[in-house]
Order: C-alpha cells, then sequence, then structure tokens
C-alpha cells in the first residue's frame, strides 16, 4: 500500500494507470505463454495422429490376411527370367510382386516411424528380404497392433479370443482386366462387320468396345497404387 498515493486525483490517476499497465501486461504475458503452449501441443497431437495414420496403414498392409499364403516372396523379375519362367508362373508373380512392393514401403514407414521394437523386428524383415527370403510378418503384425490400440486408449485384445496368423493383404492381379478390354475389341469388330446391314450393329459393337476398354484401364495398370483398406 506504500506504492499507492491517493492524495489528490493526479494521484489517483496515475496509480490507476500503473495498476492497469501492470494488468494488461501480465494478461498479455500470461495469453502468449497459453498460446505457445497450446500451439506445441496442437503440432504434438498432429505429429502423434501422423504417425498413428501411418503405423495402421503398415499394420492393414502386413496384417490384412488370415488365408492363403501368408509369407511375403522376394523374388524379382530378373530371378523369373532367369528361370524361364511360363505365364502362369509370370501372372502369379505379379501378384506376389505387388505384395512385396507393399511390404517394403510399410516397412520402410516403420522404420522411419515405429519404436524400437518395431524397428527391430521391420529391420530383420526388410533384411531377409534384401537377402532373398521369404518372411512371415505375424511378430511385426501383433506388436503393432498392441501398440496402436494402447495410443487408442483401448484395452489389449482378451485372452479368450483366438486370432490367427496375419499376413500381407492381398491384392487384385490384372488378368481380368486384360480380358475384359480383348472382349470389348472383339464386340468392337463385330458390330463394325454388321453395318453392311444397317447402322445399329456399328453402334452396338463400338458402345461394347468402348465400356470393355474402360473396365481394362481401371484393373490393368501393374503400377497403380494400392488401394487403401
Amino acid at each position: 500500500m506504500r506504492t499507492l498515493d491517493f492524495s489528490s486525483w493526479h494521484a489517483v490517476l496515475t496509480t490507476f494507470l500503473g495498476l492497469a499497465v501492470f494488468t494488461l501486461l501480465g494478461v498479455g504475458i500470461r495469453v502468449l505463454m497459453m498460446q505457445t503452449v497450446q500451439q506445441r501441443r496442437e503440432r504434438m497431437n498432429r505429429q502423434i495422429n501422423e504417425r498413428l495414420r501411418t503405423l495402421i496403414a503398415a499394420y492393414r498392409t502386413l496384417g490384412g490376411s488370415f488365408t492363403g499364403e501368408l509369407t511375403v516372396d522376394p523374388t524379382h523379375l530378373r530371378a523369373l527370367r532367369a528361370g524361364a519362367g511360363t505365364e502362369s508362373t509370370a501372372a502369379s508373380f505379379d501378384r506376389a510382386r505387388r505384395i512385396r512392393d507393399a511390404v517394403e514401403a510399410a516397412l520402410a514407414d516403420i522404420l522411419l516411424l515405429g519404436t524400437e521394437e518395431h524397428c527391430r523386428l521391420a529391420g530383420q524383415a526388410a533384411n531377409d528380404m534384401a537377402a532373398g527370403r521369404p518372411i512371415h510378418t505375424a511378430d511385426l503384425v501383433i506388436a503393432l497392433r498392441s501398440f496402436i490400440r494402447e495410443a487408442l486408449d483401448l484395452g489389449p485384445v482378451p485372452a479368450d479370443v483366438p486370432i490367427p496368423l496375419q499376413g500381407p493383404t492381398r491384392t487384385q492381379g490384372s488378368g481380368g482386366g486384360r480380358g475384359k478390354g480383348e472382349g470389348g475389341s472383339k464386340a468392337e469388330g463385330g458390330g463394325g462387320g454388321n453395318n453392311m446391314d444397317g447402322g445399329g450393329g456399328d453402334g452396338r459393337g463400338m458402345a461394347l468396345g468402348l465400356g470393355g476398354g474402360h473396365r481394362a484401364g481401371v484393373h490393368d495398370d501393374p503400377d497403380a497404387p494400392l488401394g487403401q483398406v
């Protein structure tokens, strides 16, 4: 109270102005600190969300299958050509190549954003693939599932729920698209031949041909990105 002077109107105004300035400075500093903390927290939340989103996508890629072949074939095209594979072998290789490429991308994401356990398992799987050995992804999938559920504040999977071994998501091959494209081309040719009888045959043939070509374009690109599950 010694600093407060109420002896005159001038002293009272000066005192209140000093208190107002002090209060404004205090509030401003507090607001600035709160904004800084909030921005840092939002940035951390965005990083955590992006990390979880990436790891969830990797989990779906590595563990999206419960049946069939649950291993990843590391064979490359040069090995297939050296072995002079047949057409059926090439068709099965195309599907295995798609799975291998997706698994490699998922392993790279895990090595970037995974925990120490995830990096250890993903590094071991990557080394096995580079050495040409088939790999299993079940252990890595289990580690990812436990981490994601814990990060989302979910309890562990009940012990009485049996979960089979999980393998990489199977992708759709491109053989069906080529068959539809060839069928569409034949239909277009047949329509053109019927043009001698009138104008309707050619229109129907062109419609079938365009329809087949469109469907073939959807499934025929071997380098198209994999769909999200």
